[in-house]
């Protein structure tokens, strides 16, 4: 499915690196204006720089930490000063916590809640009634397989803020059916990128075969594919949607041994 989103602004979290930028590539030849957003402002303008020069769209910079409760609105704030009206929303930014819950201060954990719980639903919630008043408008919450299958040892809270970032993603959908937005929690499954590497687990996962893995560029490609579909929650990936549909059938008490038994191979310990 193709769709012009000629003239039409995206905001994209996390695009620094990885799935962020993927995003902002499918999203730039798809003839899309973008404002991108993270906390490395270098590499941020290298991105800004190749988008533009590959693509008639114009590209916007604004370096925020989503970890700093003030930021979405500071962020909202400078684009509405920029005279930008954001059409599509990809709420990306993410990161995982190594090790088992009390491996980690609490402020940490804190820290971490405030970019992949609290940010993604206050920018919602800024930008959201624009997009209602026009009719128009595209939210994709990036989440995760692992919000669809049982919790896992260590990571402790990373499927659980993706397991939210899920329900929230189908409610606002359901919300807004009427109103010409749509909302997608995109889930995908074991992706090449930066991830693995800033959560210290590249040597566990580097194990795992080629075939479970997708590059950040076809998880952008399906799940922009996705939204425009109106699907809600999409897996990427066929692999990943026959984990998920195992993992539904099978009892939850076997489903949870299963998990905990390969933990290790996914999972900082």
């Amino acid at each position: 499915m193709s769709t012009d989103h000629t003239a039409r602004w995206a905001l994209v979290t996390g695009a620094s690196a990885g799935i962020g930028a993927a995003f902002a590539r499918e999203l730039a030849a798809r003839g899309c204006n973008l404002v991108l957003t993270a906390r490395r402002r270098e590499r941020l303008d290298e991105l800004a720089a190749e988008l533009a020069s590959r693509n008639a769209v114009r590209v916007e910079c604004v370096a925020a930490d989503l970890a700093d409760p003030q930021a979405p609105a500071q962020l909202c704030g400078e684009i509405a000063r920029r005279g930008i009206v954001i059409d599509t929303l990809v709420n990306n930014a993410g990161y995982g916590l190594p090790g088992h819950f009390h491996a980690q201060p609490w402020q940490a954990h804190a820290q971490f809640l405030q970019v992949m719980v609290n940010s993604p639903c206050e920018l919602v919630h800024i930008l959201l009634p624009a997009m209602q008043q026009r009719a128009q408008g595209r939210i994709i919450n990036v989440a995760s397989l692992a919000g669809l299958i049982p919790g896992s040892s260590g990571h402790t809270l990373y499927g659980a803020s993706k397991a939210f970032l899920i329900k929230f993603s189908q409610s606002l959908a359901l919300e807004n059916v009427k109103r010409g937005v749509k909302v997608c929690a995109v889930c995908p499954g074991f992706t090449y990128s930066e991830f693995h590497d800033v959560t210290g687990t590249r040597g566990v996962v580097s194990k795992m075969p080629n075939w479970m893995w997708l590059t950040a560029a076809e998880v952008a490609h399906q799940g922009i594919e996705a939204v425009e579909r109106g699907e809600i929650v999409f897996v990427t990936g066929r692999v990943n949607r026959v984990i998920k549909s195992l993992v539904k059938l099978l009892p939850d008490r076997l489903a949870l041994r299963m998990v905990q038994k390969r933990s290790k191979n996914f999972r900082a310990q």
